[in-house]
Protein backbone atom coordinates (compact mmCIF):
# COMPACT_ATOMS: atom_id res chain seq x y z
CA UNK A 1 0.00 0.00 0.00
CA UNK A 2 2.81 2.55 0.74
CA UNK A 3 4.86 1.39 -1.99
CA UNK A 4 1.92 2.12 -4.14
CA UNK A 5 1.55 5.57 -2.57
CA UNK A 6 5.19 6.28 -3.19
CA UNK A 7 4.87 5.17 -6.89
CA UNK A 8 1.76 7.25 -7.42
CA UNK A 9 3.08 10.50 -6.24
CA UNK A 10 6.05 9.85 -8.15
CA UNK A 11 4.21 10.28 -10.87
CA UNK A 12 2.06 12.89 -10.36
CA UNK A 13 5.16 14.82 -9.21
CA UNK A 14 6.73 13.78 -12.89
CA UNK A 15 4.05 15.18 -14.51
CA UNK A 16 3.47 18.00 -13.15
CA UNK A 17 7.06 18.76 -13.57
CA UNK A 18 6.98 17.93 -17.62
CA UNK A 19 3.78 20.03 -17.40
CA UNK A 20 6.23 22.81 -15.86
CA UNK A 21 9.31 22.39 -18.11
CA UNK A 22 6.85 22.38 -21.44
CA UNK A 23 5.24 25.77 -20.32
CA UNK A 24 5.85 28.56 -22.44
CA UNK A 25 6.97 32.05 -21.99
CA UNK A 26 6.06 34.33 -24.91
CA UNK A 27 7.65 37.72 -24.30
CA UNK A 28 6.17 40.84 -26.17
CA UNK A 29 8.09 44.62 -26.14
CA UNK A 30 7.55 48.35 -27.88
CA UNK A 31 5.14 50.63 -28.85
CA UNK A 32 2.88 51.98 -26.62
CA UNK A 33 0.01 52.69 -29.18
CA UNK A 34 0.46 49.07 -29.62
CA UNK A 35 0.25 48.06 -25.94
CA UNK A 36 -3.01 48.00 -25.03
CA UNK A 37 -3.55 45.92 -28.32
CA UNK A 38 -0.69 43.34 -27.08
CA UNK A 39 -2.16 43.23 -23.52
CA UNK A 40 -5.41 42.62 -24.01
CA UNK A 41 -4.79 40.05 -26.81
CA UNK A 42 -2.52 38.42 -24.99
CA UNK A 43 -5.21 38.20 -21.69
CA UNK A 44 -7.35 36.12 -24.20
CA UNK A 45 -5.26 34.27 -25.41
CA UNK A 46 -3.70 32.50 -22.40
CA UNK A 47 -6.86 31.78 -21.12
CA UNK A 48 -7.75 29.67 -24.52
CA UNK A 49 -4.21 28.31 -23.66
CA UNK A 50 -2.91 28.60 -20.55
CA UNK A 51 -0.03 26.23 -20.97
CA UNK A 52 1.06 29.53 -22.61
CA UNK A 53 2.65 32.58 -20.73
CA UNK A 54 2.73 36.26 -22.29
CA UNK A 55 4.51 39.12 -20.69
CA UNK A 56 3.72 42.67 -22.40
CA UNK A 57 5.62 45.82 -21.98
CA UNK A 58 5.83 49.09 -23.26
CA UNK A 59 8.64 51.54 -23.81
CA UNK A 60 8.39 52.52 -27.49
CA UNK A 61 8.88 51.21 -30.98
CA UNK A 62 12.41 51.82 -31.40
CA UNK A 63 12.75 50.46 -27.52
CA UNK A 64 10.73 46.74 -29.05
CA UNK A 65 12.63 46.50 -32.55
CA UNK A 66 16.00 46.92 -30.09
CA UNK A 67 14.47 44.29 -27.98
CA UNK A 68 14.18 41.80 -30.96
CA UNK A 69 17.25 42.63 -32.46
CA UNK A 70 19.41 41.62 -29.37
CA UNK A 71 17.31 38.54 -28.68
CA UNK A 72 15.24 39.18 -25.74
CA UNK A 73 12.23 39.38 -27.13
CA UNK A 74 9.99 36.85 -29.78
CA UNK A 75 7.89 39.79 -30.44
CA UNK A 76 8.28 43.93 -31.27
CA UNK A 77 5.35 46.04 -31.37
CA UNK A 78 5.82 49.19 -33.31
CA UNK A 79 3.21 51.58 -34.85
CA UNK A 80 5.67 52.29 -37.87
CA UNK A 81 8.11 50.29 -40.25
CA UNK A 82 11.21 49.12 -39.34
CA UNK A 83 14.25 51.47 -40.00
CA UNK A 84 16.73 50.22 -42.84
CA UNK A 85 19.71 51.04 -40.39
CA UNK A 86 17.67 48.75 -37.69
CA UNK A 87 17.43 45.74 -40.46
CA UNK A 88 21.28 46.54 -41.17
CA UNK A 89 21.65 45.90 -37.40
CA UNK A 90 19.52 42.84 -37.18
CA UNK A 91 21.33 41.10 -39.58
CA UNK A 92 24.26 41.98 -38.17
CA UNK A 93 23.62 40.06 -35.27
CA UNK A 94 21.74 36.84 -37.27
CA UNK A 95 17.63 38.21 -36.74
CA UNK A 96 15.77 38.53 -40.19
CA UNK A 97 12.78 40.89 -38.50
CA UNK A 98 9.51 39.81 -40.36
CA UNK A 99 6.98 42.20 -40.25
CA UNK A 100 2.88 41.74 -39.57
CA UNK A 101 -0.08 44.67 -40.20
CA UNK A 102 -2.21 43.82 -37.34
CA UNK A 103 -4.18 46.60 -37.48
CA UNK A 104 -4.85 50.64 -37.97
CA UNK A 105 -4.65 53.57 -36.44
CA UNK A 106 -5.22 57.41 -36.87
CA UNK A 107 -3.56 59.78 -35.03
CA UNK A 108 -6.11 61.98 -33.71
CA UNK A 109 -4.91 65.90 -32.77
CA UNK A 110 -6.78 66.75 -29.17
CA UNK A 111 -7.64 70.06 -27.21
CA UNK A 112 -9.26 70.38 -24.07
CA UNK A 113 -13.09 69.95 -24.54
CA UNK A 114 -14.25 73.53 -23.56
CA UNK A 115 -11.95 74.20 -26.62
CA UNK A 116 -14.72 75.77 -29.77
CA UNK A 117 -11.76 74.66 -31.83
CA UNK A 118 -13.42 71.41 -34.35
CA UNK A 119 -11.39 71.09 -37.32
CA UNK A 120 -7.67 72.39 -38.28
CA UNK A 121 -6.41 71.62 -41.79
CA UNK A 122 -2.57 69.95 -42.16
CA UNK A 123 -1.36 73.40 -43.01
CA UNK A 124 -2.50 74.64 -39.46
CA UNK A 125 -1.29 71.93 -37.35
CA UNK A 126 2.22 71.98 -39.26
CA UNK A 127 2.51 75.86 -38.41
CA UNK A 128 1.21 75.30 -34.59
CA UNK A 129 4.00 72.61 -34.33
CA UNK A 130 6.65 74.91 -35.90
CA UNK A 131 5.63 77.58 -34.23
CA UNK A 132 4.37 80.00 -36.52
CA UNK A 133 1.06 79.90 -35.43
CA UNK A 134 1.02 80.63 -31.49
CA UNK A 135 -2.24 81.97 -30.38
CA UNK A 136 -5.60 80.10 -30.81
CA UNK A 137 -7.26 83.39 -32.30
CA UNK A 138 -5.56 82.71 -35.55
CA UNK A 139 -7.49 79.44 -35.91
CA UNK A 140 -10.87 80.36 -34.71
CA UNK A 141 -10.16 79.76 -30.77
CA UNK A 142 -10.10 82.47 -27.64
CA UNK A 143 -7.68 84.84 -27.59
CA UNK A 144 -4.96 82.51 -25.71
CA UNK A 145 -1.59 81.33 -26.67
CA UNK A 146 -1.34 77.79 -27.53
CA UNK A 147 0.51 75.40 -25.53
CA UNK A 148 1.98 72.48 -27.58
CA UNK A 149 2.57 68.86 -26.24
CA UNK A 150 4.17 66.41 -28.85
CA UNK A 151 5.91 63.38 -28.11
CA UNK A 152 9.75 61.98 -27.76
CA UNK A 153 11.18 61.85 -31.09
CA UNK A 154 12.15 57.85 -30.09
CA UNK A 155 8.36 57.50 -30.08
CA UNK A 156 6.99 55.74 -33.40
CA UNK A 157 3.98 58.09 -33.45
CA UNK A 158 6.53 60.95 -33.48
CA UNK A 159 7.71 59.77 -36.80
CA UNK A 160 4.53 59.47 -38.48
CA UNK A 161 3.69 62.79 -37.03
CA UNK A 162 6.61 64.16 -38.68
CA UNK A 163 6.11 62.51 -41.71
CA UNK A 164 2.68 63.24 -42.58
CA UNK A 165 2.32 66.99 -40.78
CA UNK A 166 5.33 68.24 -40.49
CA UNK A 167 7.11 67.19 -43.65
CA UNK A 168 10.10 66.98 -42.21
CA UNK A 169 10.41 70.05 -40.28
CA UNK A 170 11.04 69.51 -36.56
CA UNK A 171 8.77 70.38 -33.75
CA UNK A 172 9.37 73.89 -32.54
CA UNK A 173 11.89 74.42 -28.91
CA UNK A 174 8.30 75.47 -26.92
CA UNK A 175 7.03 72.48 -27.54
CA UNK A 176 6.19 70.00 -24.32
CA UNK A 177 7.53 66.34 -24.78
CA UNK A 178 5.87 63.13 -23.52
CA UNK A 179 6.51 59.70 -23.27
CA UNK A 180 3.12 57.87 -24.26
CA UNK A 181 0.11 58.48 -25.82
CA UNK A 182 -1.86 58.50 -21.90
CA UNK A 183 0.60 60.94 -20.80
CA UNK A 184 -0.38 63.69 -23.83
CA UNK A 185 -4.22 62.45 -23.03
CA UNK A 186 -3.48 63.44 -19.60
CA UNK A 187 -1.70 67.11 -19.80
CA UNK A 188 -4.21 68.33 -22.44
CA UNK A 189 -7.03 67.21 -20.46
CA UNK A 190 -5.92 69.39 -17.61
CA UNK A 191 -4.50 72.81 -19.69
CA UNK A 192 -7.53 74.33 -21.75
CA UNK A 193 -5.23 75.58 -23.87
CA UNK A 194 -2.89 72.90 -25.21
CA UNK A 195 -2.86 70.81 -27.80
CA UNK A 196 -1.66 67.61 -28.40
CA UNK A 197 -1.62 64.06 -30.47
CA UNK A 198 -3.10 60.27 -29.94
CA UNK A 199 -3.71 57.03 -31.65
CA UNK A 200 -7.80 56.76 -31.86
CA UNK A 201 -7.59 53.75 -29.48
CA UNK A 202 -6.38 56.47 -26.40
CA UNK A 203 -9.49 58.95 -27.04
CA UNK A 204 -11.85 59.64 -24.24
CA UNK A 205 -14.55 62.30 -22.87
CA UNK A 206 -11.84 63.97 -21.18
CA UNK A 207 -10.36 65.81 -24.54
CA UNK A 208 -11.88 66.88 -27.38
CA UNK A 209 -10.83 65.10 -30.86
CA UNK A 210 -10.53 67.43 -33.78
CA UNK A 211 -10.93 66.92 -37.77
CA UNK A 212 -8.15 67.18 -40.14
CA UNK A 213 -9.17 69.06 -43.36
CA UNK A 214 -12.96 68.38 -41.98
CA UNK A 215 -12.44 64.98 -42.01
CA UNK A 216 -12.73 62.92 -38.57
CA UNK A 217 -10.68 59.83 -38.13
CA UNK A 218 -12.61 56.89 -37.59
CA UNK A 219 -12.93 53.73 -39.04
CA UNK A 220 -14.40 54.20 -42.03
CA UNK A 221 -12.44 57.23 -42.92
CA UNK A 222 -8.94 55.40 -41.90
CA UNK A 223 -10.37 52.19 -44.34
CA UNK A 224 -11.19 54.66 -47.13
CA UNK A 225 -8.65 56.54 -47.39
CA UNK A 226 -9.49 59.68 -46.89
CA UNK A 227 -8.65 60.29 -43.13
CA UNK A 228 -4.73 61.79 -43.89
CA UNK A 229 -2.84 61.20 -40.34
CA UNK A 230 -3.24 57.18 -40.34
CA UNK A 231 -0.75 54.20 -40.15
CA UNK A 232 -0.94 50.61 -39.65
CA UNK A 233 0.42 49.56 -36.47
CA UNK A 234 2.99 46.08 -36.62
CA UNK A 235 4.16 42.93 -34.79
CA UNK A 236 7.82 41.74 -35.72
CA UNK A 237 9.54 38.47 -35.43
CA UNK A 238 12.60 36.98 -35.43
CA UNK A 239 12.02 35.34 -38.81
CA UNK A 240 9.36 33.21 -39.66
CA UNK A 241 7.06 32.57 -36.63
CA UNK A 242 7.14 29.15 -35.24
CA UNK A 243 5.12 27.15 -32.71
CA UNK A 244 3.80 29.61 -29.81
CA UNK A 245 5.02 32.68 -31.79
CA UNK A 246 3.06 31.56 -35.36
CA UNK A 247 -0.21 30.57 -33.15
CA UNK A 248 -0.17 34.24 -31.07
CA UNK A 249 0.15 35.87 -34.81
CA UNK A 250 -2.60 33.57 -36.43
CA UNK A 251 -4.86 34.78 -33.14
CA UNK A 252 -4.54 37.91 -33.96
CA UNK A 253 -5.16 38.29 -37.48
CA UNK A 254 -7.91 36.15 -36.98
CA UNK A 255 -10.96 38.09 -37.74
CA UNK A 256 -12.96 36.46 -35.09
CA UNK A 257 -10.42 36.83 -32.36
CA UNK A 258 -8.10 39.19 -32.39
CA UNK A 259 -9.38 41.31 -34.68
CA UNK A 260 -12.25 42.07 -32.65
CA UNK A 261 -10.84 42.81 -29.69
CA UNK A 262 -8.74 45.54 -31.77
CA UNK A 263 -12.26 47.02 -32.84
CA UNK A 264 -13.30 46.75 -29.09
CA UNK A 265 -10.69 48.86 -28.00
CA UNK A 266 -11.17 51.59 -30.35
CA UNK A 267 -7.94 50.96 -32.72
CA UNK A 268 -9.12 49.76 -36.74
CA UNK A 269 -9.17 46.46 -37.75
CA UNK A 270 -7.35 45.19 -41.08
CA UNK A 271 -10.45 44.67 -42.64
CA UNK A 272 -14.44 45.60 -41.50
CA UNK A 273 -16.18 43.66 -38.97
CA UNK A 274 -19.57 43.54 -39.13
Amino acid sequence: MRKGLIFMFMVGFLVFTSIVSFAKELVIVGSTTVLPIAQRIAEAYMKEHPEVKISVSGGGSGVGIKALIDGTCDIADSSRFIKFKEIKMAIKKGRYPVPFAIAYDAIIPIVHPSNPVNNLTLDQLKKIYTGRIRNWKEVGGPNKRIVVISRDTSSGTYEIWEEKVMRKSRVFPGALLQASNGAVREVVSKNRYSIGYIGIGYLSKDVKPLKVNGVMGNVENVLNGKYPIARPLFMFTDGWPKKDVLNFIFYVLNPNKGQKLILKLGFIPLYMIE
